[in-house]
């Protein structure tokens, strides 16, 4: 989907159709907080997602801000994914806002791209941007060729041509400490990955990391698309509006955080036997607390009272930026 949340906005709200549409934290520019999604119109001054929504608006002080509505984007979310399963039952999501199709023997692709793409333009209102390729690798970087509103294939005899000029980063896996260390490397293109020796890689990266740099490079990825996986982990955390070190308002944040937690566990039918909490400092320091419980459970009580302990053995005479708590190890009952 192209700029999710903005275009969702943009669609429930005509007047901001043709502005710089900002989403983000609680919509408030001069609040701590990070971009979400920026319509095509923000993104012309520079505006990413994760970029701190202070320097958004430095970059656009006359974009609209506008907080995250996660409940009506989930809702959105699920009416393209029941679009996309009307094709074929092999859909597996990635987010709200993507999702990989295997339509193996299923006729046309890109005719199947275009019907996809018309149907979400009139059942919804907004547009979709299709990568069509042999394998998930190659649609993903298909998916982001000719974005708003594009359809792109990648044949294998396309590679060279399409895909080796590309940046480095643009691979699936391929972050920024990644990308810094390929270029010192004397590596930024895909191109350059590719030709690169497979020895100098698992050198620098190991040997698995090493090899499946060179294999994503020449375009080969065997990953079978996925229509269904079990979460290993779910959690809540919350950054604050300015620092904080009054422990009763860390302990209710974080009661607050993990009631909606063992909301979610009991909503998908879940039980968990690690609780882990999370403190970033107004340095930013993060570290984490973790305890593994004798047997899994999904009560809030239990799981409360290990959280509670978790946080006591946090220096809390020192300002808090962030607060989170995970339940993991998970299994179904």
């Amino acid at each position: 989907m192209d700029a999710f949340f903005a275009s969702i906005e943009q669609q429930r709200h005509p007047e901001l159709r043709g502005r710089p549409v900002v989403v983000g934290g609680r919509g408030d520019p001069r609040a701590r907080g990070v971009v979400s999604a920026a319509s095509y119109e923000a993104r012309r001054y520079g505006i990413r997602s994760a970029m701190p929504l202070k320097e958004a608006y430095r970059r656009c002080p006359h974009a609209v801000f506008l907080p995250v509505d996660f409940e009506t984007y989930e809702k959105v979310s699920q009416r393209v994914m029941e679009i996309l399963r009307d094709f074929t039952p092999l859909v597996e999501p990635v987010g709200l806002d993507e999702a990989f199709l295997d339509v193996t023997g299923l006729g046309d692709p890109v005719e199947m791209g275009k019907k996809i793409k018309k149907r979400i333009r009139e059942e919804l209102g907004l547009t979709a941007s299709v990568g069509i390729a042999t394998n998930k690798l190659l649609a993903k970087i298909a998916s982001d060729m000719e974005k708003p509103d594009g359809l792109t294939i990648i044949r294998d005899e396309d590679l060279e041509r399409k895909v080796f000029p590309l940046p480095v980063a643009r691979l699936v896996g391929v972050g920024r400490k990644t990308e810094e260390r390929l270029r010192d490397l004397g590596i930024r293109t895909i191109g350059d990955l590719a030709g690169a020796p497979l020895r100098t890689l698992t050198g620098v990266f190991g040997r698995a990391r090493g090899r499946a740099l060179k294999m994503h490079a020449l375009g080969i990825d065997n990953t079978p698309v996925i229509t269904h996986w079990e979460p290993r982990s779910m959690g809540r955390e919350m950054t604050f509006e300015r620092d904080r070190r009054e422990r009763e308002v860390l302990l209710i944040t974080l009661k607050t955080l993990l009631l909606d937690v063992v909301k979610r566990l009991k909503e998908e039918g879940y039980m968990g036997r690690t609780v882990t909490v999370k403190v970033r400092y107004s340095n930013f320091y993060t570290t984490t607390r973790s305890t593994t419980l004798e047997e899994a459970t999904r009560d809030f009580e239990y799981l409360w009272q290990a959280a509670s302990a978790l946080l006591e053995r946090f220096d809390l005479t020192r300002p808090v930026r962030l607060i989170g708590v995970r339940v993991s190890k998970l299994q179904r009952g």
